[in-house]
């Protein structure tokens, strides 16, 4: 059985709760671009299909522009700190137990996010989680962001934790599952508590599925 070392654990809809800010931060960006309807929606329902991926990339996807990227991913950056000044992101259930958990164990735990590393920084501080984890990873920090598996190997490197099969990789999207399986992570978690449904996660491949990221600590625990 293989012993887990470092725990990469996403943060909005696994271990942050934001109640649809993030979607509504996207919309209020894309808002400011003056699209048509039909591009609107359909820019949209792109968003809502790739939730978890890097931010700016998913604005230069559904903009095909460079400039206009830009503006509204410095726009969805403000409108979601907003959301964090105002008290709409909390702590999901048992996230604070999982990392208090994971210390007294051994097991170093990473955050990883989409988002830049000023809003993800805004977060951490806001839920004072500073203390409870080794390591937080935006995409600007690894090279490329989720479904690629930059993220959780770099914690994996940066954390000096062993083999990739001592890595646990948990989210609630399937993007989140796609990065930890292209890492060959030993545990791969998809979590309901966010966007994506069942269905999803198991298309996505998902080796395990949980109700709420608080059931992954027997698995960090006992190992894969």
């Amino acid at each position: 059985m293989t012993r887990i070392t470092v725990a990469c654990l996403d943060m909005a809809g696994t271990t942050v709760r934001d109640d649809g800010s993030v979607l509504e931060a996207f919309g209020a960006a894309l808002a400011t671009q003056n699209l048509p309807v039909a591009r609107f929606n359909q820019a949209m329902q792109d968003v809502k299909s790739s939730m978890g991926q890097s931010k700016i990339e998913v604005f230069r996807r559904v903009l095909g522009d460079e400039q206009a990227a830009g503006q509204a991913n410095e726009a969805f950056e403000d409108h979601y700190a907003t959301a964090v000044r105002a008290g709409h992101v909390t702590a999901m259930p048992g996230a604070t137990e999982v990392f208090k958990t994971c210390r007294d164990a051994g097991i170093r735990v990473c955050l990883a996010t989409g988002f830049s590393p000023g809003t993800r920084d805004a977060i951490i501080s806001e839920l004072g989680w500073g203390d409870l984890i080794d390591l937080a990873l935006s995409p600007a920090n690894a090279g490329r962001g989720r479904p690629w598996p930059d993220l959780p190997l770099t914690a994996l490197l940066i954390l000096h934790g062993g083999a990739v099969s001592e890595l646990a990789v948990a989210g609630d999207t399937a993007s989140d599952v796609e990065s930890g399986l292209r890492a060959g992570a030993g545990v791969v978690a998809g979590v309901l508590t966010g966007a994506s449904s069942r269905a999803d996660l198991e298309q996505a491949g998902a080796p395990l599925i949980l109700d709420t990221i608080g059931d992954i600590l027997p698995r960090l625990l006992h190992g894969s």
